[in-house]
């Protein structure tokens, strides 16, 4: 199946004409019907090549609840039994209206009323990051009700806000790296509507929006893609469990499902950045990495758009390949966090040297980070027990993201201290200083700004 960059293709989506287009990736699968739960109707899917099934029909309209039934093969090729069939929810659903456990909602993505169309996004080293977790960083918890903070950003400086992973979890308030449901939107932060209105709002007070996703991994509740096709790969594994398959046996449908998922952000909800979660850990040994044919498609969304949309990815290696463009090897990203700088800062504020922190020498090597970004370019790593990075030749300031807390180094600390919490308000002004008065991109955690003392735990102890 072709991408079009025009229009989302895999999932459920309405034609101009407004039937219901239906795709669905399910090579493990004899038979495909989709099943209109409110209506209690069936209606098969036509086999198609690489195991994908169509649909076309004018039966279905918005707000429809549907699934797919799916009839497996058994291990010794026969057809399952009909009490045996699975009712599975849409892998590639734009809306779970109520959580993983429920049935997919039809919607179109294509109906929302734009008034963003003079907003031509703003050039990168003009991004001053705001992260924040749309679950706590307002009392409501929603995406409406960030928009009621919009102007308290503008006044603080900020140029973009940085959303953590909305991609539909399983509860109503979670960190959200674990989720089951890439294309759909957090029912309970006002789902895919309410999302596209957060970054209308934004970009008219002239704000950045970047979102943060995660396709390195899925979460294990609420996970059935094994029930449709081979999406993970038993050859890597990753912290999280089994890899997802971007170059193994029947890859070329989970890249693509890859490749749509950051399209439809791009062009459906008009973000204008994405921070990639923990890129070290695609495992890809492709002859065109996933990262650089991502980069490739998003070129082509560019040019069709007009705007300019961003890559920037979470990397636990000092290797400039992921940043370098395409002509010198690269993959193109457009710009990586560095958790270096912020080690170096720790150190040299006085905090333990302990675990990864064990690096670092303190004002020395915050110098070096300041000047080559890279701490470690090919010295030996006590604490990895090897020669660790390369230097980052050639490569510009707004190449790279820096901060002295983010939702990891607050949230994997056992108790979720905040930097407010370790060192004075006097020492915690002056970190923030030096991530300002870096050559790179700054970033500040949600609370930063006035020393927010309460926790953020990616843990949840309720004493």
């Amino acid at each position: 199946m072709e991408i079009n960059i025009q229009e989302r293709k895999i999932g459920l989506n309405f034609s101009r004409a407004g039937k219901a287009e239906v795709w669905l990736w399910a090579p493990y699968a004899a038979t495909v019907s989709v099943f209109l739960v409110n209506k209690e109707r069936k209606f098969p899917m036509l086999k198609q090549d690489f195991g994908y099934w169509f649909l076309c029909t004018n039966e279905i309209a918005e707000g429809d609840e549907y699934d797919f039934e799916l009839a497996k093969f058994s291990d010794n090729g026969q057809i399952l039994v009909q009490n045996e069939r699975l009712h599975r929810a849409d892998p590639a659903a734009a809306y779970q209206k109520q959580g993983i456990a429920g049935h997919s909602t039809a919607i179109n993505l294509k109906s929302f009323a734009w008034t963003d169309e003079s907003w031509k996004g703003i050039p990168i080293e003009n991004y001053i990051i705001y992260e924040l977790h749309t679950g706590t960083f307002s009392p409501s918890g929603n995406f409406e009700s960030i928009e009621e903070k919009l102007d308290y950003l503008l006044d603080l400086g900020i140029t973009a806000i940085e959303l953590m992973p909305v991609a539909q979890f399983p509860g109503h308030r979670n960190w959200g790296y674990d989720g089951v449901f890439p294309f759909a939107v957090q029912n309970t932060y006002g789902g895919p509507i309410a999302l596209q209105h957060l970054v209308n709002a934004c970009h008219k007070k002239g704000l950045a929006v970047i979102l943060d996703v995660v396709y390195n991994h899925m979460g294990p509740e609420g996970n059935y893609f094994n029930d449709f096709g081979p999406y993970f790969t038993d050859q890597y594994h990753t912290p999280w469990g089994n890899a997802i398959n971007f170059d193994d046996a029947d890859c070329d449908p989970v890249r693509q499902y890859f490749i749509e998922n950051v399209l439809m952000w791009f062009r459906d909800f008009h973000i204008d950045a994405l921070r990639l979660d923990a890129v070290h850990a695609i495992k890809d040994l492709s002859a065109t990495h996933i990262l650089k044919e991502i980069k490739e498609y998003v070129n082509k969304l560019s040019e069709f758009t007009g705007r300019k949309h961003h890559l920037i990815v979470e990397l636990d290696l000092n290797d400039n390949k992921f940043i370098n463009p395409v002509e010198q090897g690269g993959y193109a990203m457009d710009a990586q966090w560095i958790d270096e700088f912020h080690h170096a800062l720790r150190v040299t504020s006085g905090q333990a040297k302990t675990g990864y922190y064990a690096d670092f020498n303190g004002i020395e090597h915050l110098a070096k980070a300041f000047t080559d970004a890279y701490v470690y370019d090919g010295q030996y790593s006590p604490h990895r027990k090897k020669k660790f990075g390369i230097e980052a030749k050639g490569n510009a300031g707004k190449q790279f993201t820096v901060f002295s807390q983010n939702h990891d180094q607050v949230g994997n600390r056992m108790l979720g201290e905040r930097t407010s919490k370790l060192v004075s308000f006097e020492m915690l002004k002056l970190l923030a200083g030096a991530v300002f008065c870096s050559p790179y991109l700054p970033l500040i955690f949600m609370g930063e700004e006035y020393g927010e003392i309460n926790p953020f735990q990616f843990f949840y102890f309720p004493w």
